[in-house]
């Protein structure tokens, strides 16, 4: 670290924080005028989507929360330290309350300024001074001024954001492809799914739902305090049509509740909202009731509820769900919609199992896969972390091997020494 100073940040750029809430009450709020900038632009890194403005008067007053180009934004509140450089086209406009403002010097790079406080040791300092139990806060500017940070001079600088920015980019691509590799699964599995229905074999009837299933609305409670049995929601189905085992609600017992209880291999498919048509194989392993944005569906004769549920993942399927459902803002699939859904499958319950032993390989196998390619994500965030870690202890003396496998990206060498 020959060359390289210690300085508090406060020495090497300008800090304002975000105005007193109520100085950006919603009713002085225009549909064009002045940009108002919030967390979501730290969070997300851009600058184009913008909800709030204000008038010219409310904007001369506020000209100290002034953002310019070049300045970075923190977030400040619950997702905390979240940092964006303003580009050079922004809209003009000033932070809120859930921002910080810096305004580098010229002996820092904003670039460099932003890595570093994307650094773990940065972020630590931030966690360590922050303040509120249920939502955190970021500490005071006079605390964050006094935050101390490595410094090179600006020609080191400039070769460090260099490195660090060949190192991230294949990082970024083997990233992309895990992410490609996982998807690739899916809509392998999906595929094989769409064959099997869609090339119906001997034996096979295609009936619609309402001629061989009956439809039950589930149950509304009232309650507020919790009880004995599990109240499973259409916010406790996931997007792959699994039960959520976090956040749990429970209801009391009653009854007019027993005759909502749930048993194993029930089907249950979500009424409306983000989940809207898909279709959950109940297996929880305690005592529940189904609420009334769910509709159990339940067969007459010798078929599978497994398979069904397998059905629900097919394009067929979707295609049919997306016709017959109703409501522009939310989508919603009623009973007498669900009746309609034409459903083909074998007569033969032998048949119909060894289908589903098929599926649940092929399942196992697709989800095998997810989790070695996530893991392969979650491993190059860690690099991407130590990468940082060692530019600013001023040890990045680094080798890119293959963290995975050679197309992702990261087979290169890449060396660098600082």
């Amino acid at each position: 670290m020959k060359n390289w100073e210690k300085m508090k940040l406060g020495e090497v750029c300008g800090f304002v924080r975000g105005p007193f809430g109520g100085s950006l009450k919603k009713n002085i709020f225009k549909s064009i005028g002045y940009a108002v900038y919030e967390q979501q632009h730290a969070i997300y890194d851009q600058f184009e989507d913008v909800r709030y403005f204000i008038d010219e008067k409310k904007f001369n007053e506020m000209k100290r929360f002034e953002l310019y180009p070049g300045d970075l934004i923190m977030s400040c509140s619950g997702t905390m330290g979240k940092i964006a450089i303003v580009p050079e086209n922004v809209k003009k406009g000033i932070i809120n309350q859930a921002l910080l403002k810096l305004s580098p010097s010229k002996r820092v790079s904003n670039i460099f300024l932003k890595l570093w406080m994307q650094s773990q040791s940065f972020q630590d300092s931030l966690k360590e001074y922050s303040q509120g139990a249920a939502i955190q806060n970021v500490a005071s500017v006079a605390i964050l001024k006094n935050i101390e940070i490595p410094l090179p001079p600006l020609s080191e600088q400039q070769r460090i954001i260099a490195i660090l920015d060949e190192a991230f980019a294949g990082i970024a691509k083997a990233k992309a492809n895990a992410e490609q590799n996982i998807n690739n699964a899916k809509e392998l599995f999906e595929s094989y799914l769409q064959s099997v229905f869609e090339n119906k074999g001997e034996g096979w009837e295609e009936k619609t739902l309402g001629e061989i299933a009956d439809v039950e609305y589930g149950y509304t409670d009232k309650s507020t305090e919790g009880g004995d049995y599990r109240y499973i929601r259409i916010t406790d189905i996931d997007k792959n049509g699994e039960l959520i085992l976090e956040e749990k609600k429970y209801i009391k017992h009653s009854k007019e509740a027993e005759g909502f209880l749930i048993e194993e291999n029930d089907l249950l498919m979500a009424r409306t909202g983000a989940t809207f048509a898909k279709v959950l194989l109940f297996n929880g392993n305690e005592p529940s009731v189904f609420a009334s944005y769910l509709i159990r569906i339940k067969f007459k004769g010798r078929i599978e509820n497994e398979l069904y549920w397998h059905f629900t993942k097919t394009k067929s399927y979707w295609e049919q769900a997306n016709r017959l459902q109703s409501g522009a803002a939310q989508p919603h699939f009623n009973g007498a919609a669900v009746k309609q859904v034409i459903f083909s499958y074998p007569k033969a319950a032998k048949e119909q199992k060894l289908l589903i032993e098929k599926f649940r390989a092929l399942s196992a196998e697709t989800k095998k896969l997810e989790i070695i390619y996530k893991q392969k994500t979650n491993d190059l965030e860690e690099l991407k972390k130590s990468i940082l870690q060692k530019a600013f202890s001023g040890s990045l003396n680094y080798d890119l091997y293959d963290s995975c496998d050679s197309h992702d990206g990261v087979g290169k060498k890449v060396s660098k020494s600082l």
